[in-house]
């Protein structure tokens, strides 16, 4: 094993940033009220959580009343499909993409077996979903329209604004699953036009366990579970105010830095997807220009992915072969299949996240350790090619 490590998977989850910490720690110890109580210690909880709200909603945009603080992107997106399907009481159409995060894909084909009709949009060979496919699908069943704003796998940024404006003119309500974009890159949710916006705290160096849902004001959807009044009665149950706190000012600090942040792991990536290119029968998925700041997604002809991240794995580098939430599956990616990749092709997919920390040394030396990864991996190959 080596020495030295390299951490680049920040799409699956960021380390919590030392602000964040600190601003955390005193409820944990002095500040443990409970938000609802009416103390003076319940009250002193209660200003901060409000606090975090008004942080949160400044980051994108938002009004505080139109934050819900949850455990993260799969609760939040759950509320807001399952909450508006609710709401329905009746069979209706859910318009998504083909490449959603399980989050998203698996909520509409357990929302199917309700008696919901969904259309999964086709993608191109980039990842990207043409918008004119959105409103040729639309019916007068479509009640919610579901895009994610970038795809987590592949980096490919949808256009949200455009999607949301058909949404809009047609009185639809638009979803989108934001997890992977808040904190890298600008957002706004009034000039979007969604409706609701999946966060997630981990992914913008922010703690694990809590997310945030907004819901445009106005907008009415049925809760999923009941037993309290927090959160207006959406989301009940004693908040996670340290989760809350850390989450808001992670986030604060993340948009803060997003001008000088997205010109730097742009660099980075760029370097990364140059020097792997140049190593033969690599492509490169998702779209070269319209990526998060930090996605590589790359395809290695002839070897399996997963053999690739365990050789990565002894010198120290940390990636993936996909989304960490089926990382343990056997059956290709569904959005690696859906831009058109055959199944040994996709298998032979990696996912390299750069984020906070990582910098040109960390690039350098996953391009000096992988050529000789590769290159031995294809030597034992039984898929068809040796060096």
């Amino acid at each position: 094993m080596s020495n030295r490590e390299v951490y680049m998977d920040h799409g699956a989850t960021t380390p919590v940033r030392e602000e964040a910490v600190e601003a955390m720690l005193p409820f944990f110890k002095e500040l443990y009220g409970n938000p609802s109580s009416v103390h003076s210690q319940g009250r002193k909880v209660r200003k901060a959580f409000e606090n975090a709200r008004e942080k949160t909603a400044a980051a994108i945009g938002a009004n505080p009343e139109e934050i819900f603080f949850t455990s993260g992107g799969t609760e939040s997106n759950n509320i807001a499909l399952r909450g508006a399907a609710k709401r329905l009481n009746k069979p209706g159409h859910i318009i998504t993409s083909s490449i959603e995060h399980h989050a998203v894909f698996d909520v509409c084909r357990d929302l199917e077996k309700e008696g919901h009709r969904v259309t999964y949009l086709p993608v191109d060979n980039m990842g990207l979903l043409d918008p004119s496919r959105v409103e040729d699908a639309i019916t007068a069943e479509t009640f919610i329209i579901s895009i994610m704003a970038a795809n987590n796998e592949i980096g490919t940024v949808q256009p949200i604004e455009e999607i949301g404006k058909i949404a809009a003119g047609h009185k639809i309500l638009f979803h989108t699953d934001a997890v992977q974009v808040v904190g890298q890159l600008p957002v706004d949710v009034k000039k979007m036009q969604v409706d609701f916006l999946s966060l997630s705290g981990h992914k913008f160096n922010g703690p694990k366990g809590v997310g945030a849902l907004y819901k445009r004001k106005g907008v009415k959807i049925d809760p999923l579970y009941h037993g309290g009044g927090q959160e207006k009665k959406l989301r009940p149950g004693t908040e996670n105010v340290p989760g809350v706190v850390g989450l808001s000012r992670a986030l604060e600090l993340s948009v803060e830095e997003i001008p000088g942040k997205k010109a730097a792991l742009e660099a980075l990536r760029d370097r990364l997807i140059d020097g792997l290119l140049k190593i033969d029968d690599v492509v490169l998925n998702g779209h070269p220009e319209k990526r998060l700041p930090g996605n590589v997604n790359v395809s290695f002809s002839f070897i399996e992915g997963e053999s690739i991240l365990l050789s990565l794995d002894m010198h120290g580098i940390a990636a993936s072969s996909g989304s960490a939430c089926s990382s343990g599956s056997l059956d290709p990616s569904h959005v690696l299949s859906a831009i058109g990749l055959d199944h040994q092709t996709a298998h032979g997919s990696i996912r390299f996240t750069l984020g906070r920390g990582n910098n040109e040394s960390d690039v350098d030396y996953v391009l000096e350790k992988i050529p000789s990864v590769v290159e031995n991996l294809r030597r034992i190959s039984p898929m068809g090619k040796t060096k």
